[in-house]
């Protein structure tokens, strides 16, 4: 969860610092995001400035940088860094924040569906392992779930936070196990149509900061969870599987990272319930299914 002293007067004062004008490059950006970064358009610039909301993520920073690098040598069509003003030495550390630089995408041609984002992960899963400078992690899910659930503290019934840990370590001793179909290899780590800007040469990937080595299947299972959870028509995700070429709900393992998956996502809602009643009854809507095992509930983004 984004500090709350993470403002955006204190994000845009230290963009300010992070250009060479000053105040007069920062004047008229635009606020994309706040939340773990606060995200900046400076159009006049051709330019997005992501300011970090501490100094803890310098290493998850540096490694989408060089990600973004290495996948513009390998011709994967991906968001670039703008070396133009934060050069080489990214990301670059002003006043307790840290800045990394990219190039501004055009506006989109239209929405990203599931046909585009399959077009773009095949092209990632052909990918070979990367150079050992880049080091990608695992695709570890369910490495937040204790810090999600202490954050909800007395919020949730603690009957439901003791069953989200034993979820969590009943799953992670399965995966340990899981035999994979396709190879393992470089993953995006959150394989979903907003994580595809359609420009006018075709589909662009971008949010590259959970790119990691391992299963491929962890890609294909989020649109699946998407499908049984998120609204996603049978159509759209027939249209998805048939794009890549294979449905990973024909593995054997599909319900094992599903299910990884559906814990992490229900502990991150824990941590909003703390004076959130809509995230509260979020929270306790997807805990109740999973404890009913009743995949057809539906649940709502947050």
């Amino acid at each position: 969860m984004a500090d709350a002293g993470f403002t955006e007067e204190r994000a845009r004062a230290v963009l300010g610092a992070a250009l060479p004008h000053g105040t007069a490059d920062a004047a008229g950006a635009r606020l994309l995001a706040l939340g773990e970064n606060a995200v900046f358009a400076l159009d006049r610039l051709s330019l997005v400035v992501r300011v970090s909301r501490d100094l803890g993520v310098r290493e998850r920073a540096a490694r989408e940088l060089r990600v973004a690098d290495w996948l513009a040598r390998e011709g994967v069509p991906a968001v670039r860094p703008d070396r133009r003003f934060g050069g080489a030495e990214q990301p670059r550390a002003y006043d307790g924040h840290l800045v990394t630089y990219w190039q501004r995408l055009p506006p989109p041609e239209r929405p990203a569906g599931p046909r585009d984002l399959a077009a773009l992960l095949r092209r990632v899963h052909a990918l070979p392992e990367p150079p050992p400078d880049l080091a990608l992690p695992r695709r570890d899910l369910l490495g937040g779930v204790e810090r999600w659930l202490r954050l909800a503290g007395e919020a949730i019934d603690p009957a439901d936070a003791a069953y989200l840990r034993a979820r969590r370590d009943d799953i992670a001793a399965a995966t340990a196990e899981l035999t994979p179909q396709l190879a393992p290899g470089p993953i995006h780590g959150d394989a979903l149509p907003r994580n595809v800007h359609i420009g006018p040469d075709g589909p662009v990937l971008v949010d590259l900061e959970t790119f990691a080595t391992d299963l491929r299947e962890h890609d294909l299972v989020v649109m699946e969870l998407t499908r049984d959870r998120y609204g996603l028509g049978a159509a759209a995700y027939d249209e998805f599987t048939a794009a890549y070429g294979w449905d990973v709900r024909e593995w054997s393992g599909c319900a094992v990272l599903r299910g990884a998956r559906e814990t992490a996502s229900c502990a991150w809602v824990a941590q909003h319930a703390p004076g959130n009643p809509a995230a509260l009854a979020e929270f306790r809507r997807r805990v109740a299914s999973l404890r009913e095992g009743d995949a057809s509930v539906r649940w709502y983004p947050f």
